[in-house]
């Protein structure tokens, strides 16, 4: 009788001691890369949001989006690409402690984080049209206790005050766009304005802005007409360049409309690293490459 309890015994201790080393084993697993894109990809449909301790931030959003995605496997999206940005201006003395950030398409908020925590700007106006990012980017924002440093505005860049149709990707809110990019998009409207009556509305003057950040998935040419006194003042303007959306003679047509305020930039090529070029040269023909656009 005795025997048989001390046998129970060891077999229940025996037992804890693989559960905790199965626990460990799997715990090293899913810090992983492998693993954390096991845990992801797994994501129930019914688990809307997430949020993740990314170090000096936390950030909230959708596992089942491409962002959200990477962001839970790596805790950053892109971070290497604002660090390096602000690295060139703080080189070429462009950075103003005044200074005020234009963010257009600022998404879930993962850029706007960055340059806030950066301590590079007063003040950050960020803009995003998709309702579902926004949703995500008041969060962020909130949760950062950023809400004085970044002013959030849910609507479209564009010549004129109205609506405008816009277009929901289902698996990349970030390629949401006011072009159709595919069938399947789910069509809204929603509110647009130019740029300046959205800085008067966040009461910030064309003055104060030290940079343009764009990244509005092929709508770049209509957002630059909206904001000529930006253009006017060779303001830093940072954008990613899609020739794919803009067609070979849409792009030459962008270039020249750039190239009467800018004469230099700076290009990000991903296969091909950073290129000084006059704004004319721009290639028309790659697909989508970031510039910078100098004073």
């Amino acid at each position: 009788m005795f025997f048989d309890f001390g046998v129970r015994l060891h077999a229940k201790s025996l037992r804890l001691r693989l559960q905790k080393a199965r626990s460990r084993l799997l715990r090293r697993l899913f810090e992983t890369p492998t693993g954390r894109r096991f845990i992801i990809e797994s994501m129930s449909p019914r688990v809307v949001s997430m949020t993740v301790d990314a170090g000096d931030h936390h950030l909230t959003f959708s596992p089942h989006d491409y962002i959200g995605r990477k962001v839970f496997r790596k805790s950053h999206f892109d971070r290497d690409k604002v660090n390096r940005l602000l690295s060139i201006m703080r080189e070429r003395n462009l950075l103003r402690a005044d200074g005020v950030l234009l963010e257009l398409g600022a998404n879930i908020g993962t850029q706007s984080l960055y340059f806030a925590l950066s301590r590079s700007f007063k003040t950050i106006v960020s803009v995003e049209p998709d309702p579902r990012n926004f949703k995500l980017l008041s969060v962020n924002i909130n949760q950062n206790n950023l809400g004085e440093r970044i002013k959030a505005f849910n609507v479209a860049v564009g010549e004129s005050e109205g609506k405008i149709d816009f277009y929901m990707n289902g698996k990349n809110h970030g390629k949401s766009s006011a072009i159709r990019q595919s069938a399947s998009d789910a069509k809204i409207q929603v509110d647009v304005k130019p740029a300046p009556a959205i800085l008067q509305e966040a009461g910030v003057s064309t003055e104060e802005i030290s940079l343009i950040w764009m990244d509005i998935e092929g709508y770049e040419p209509v957002a630059s007409r909206s904001m000529i006194e930006l253009l006017a003042r060779r303001t830093p303007f940072y954008m990613e360049f899609s020739p794919v959306f803009y067609g070979e003679e849409g792009t030459r047509r962008f270039t020249g409309e750039l190239s009467e305020h800018y004469e230099n930039c700076i290009a990000f090529f991903e296969d091909d690293g950073e290129r000084f070029l006059k704004v004319r040269d721009l290639p028309t023909t790659l697909p989508q490459y970031d510039i910078l656009l100098l004073p």
